[in-house]
């Protein structure tokens, strides 16, 4: 093991949520995030993220400073940013960076891991397990994940909501980022090469881990 990677996974969740987004991006995949209802219990562990930066990103809803829809961005890390996209769907996001530095990881697709049932009950129109968390919209609608979890703490195990990191899934790959106008150039789109629950686009480049 190099000395890099025995570093990181010595870090606290905290610790490793308070770096920027695009450093804890590409680590955040093969975490779980789980989701406790009435219902039942859904669990998706992560194969495609987004890295957000803060006023250094045009693309990043905190790109123009605090608003309040964006103001949960710039802290503290360690919470859920939940957000309604074009008025028709839920998007979530792990929010990251020190408080009063805007940061966040939107979480694109995973693969359910726990409550698959429950999962595929809110997702009656997936063709298979694949595409039960295949895409953000999707992914907060298995999970239930709603406006009203915005701002819930993810690092309490006891929590509705909660991040747990998971050992590496192996190879990763980076491209730009999906369905946005600006700093389109920038690679911070990171997902598990041959992962089948990831985006159908993939162009990019594989990353190799420290």
């Amino acid at each position: 093991m190099g000395a890099g990677r025995g570093r990181r996974s010595a870090l606290t969740l905290l610790e490793f949520l308070s770096r920027p987004a695009v450093q804890v991006a590409p680590e955040l995949l093969g975490a779980t995030l789980r989701v406790v209802s009435l219902e039942g219990a859904v669990g998706v562990r992560l194969t495609e993220v987004e890295a957000y930066e803060g006023i250094e990103d045009p693309a990043s809803h905190a790109g123009r400073g605090p608003t309040p829809r964006s103001a949960l961005m710039f802290g503290p890390p360690g919470v859920v940013y939940v957000y309604f996209s074009y008025g028709m769907h839920w998007c979530a996001n792990v929010v990251c960076r020190p408080e009063g530095r805007a940061g966040a990881v939107l979480l694109r697709a995973g693969e359910v891991v726990e409550g698959e049932e429950l999962a595929r009950t809110r997702r009656p129109a997936a063709r298979s397990a694949r595409d039960l968390a295949r895409g953000p919209a999707r992914l907060t609608s298995a999970l239930g994940l709603t406006g009203l979890d915005n701002g819930a703490d993810l690092l309490d195990p006891a929590g509705r909501v909660h991040l747990r990191r998971d050992p590496s899934p192996g190879a990763v790959c980076s491209g730009p980022r999906v369905g946005i106008s600006l700093a389109t150039d920038r690679p911070w789109r990171f997902w598990v090469d041959g992962a089948p629950s990831v985006s159908a686009f993939r162009p990019g480049v594989r990353r190799a881990r420290a």
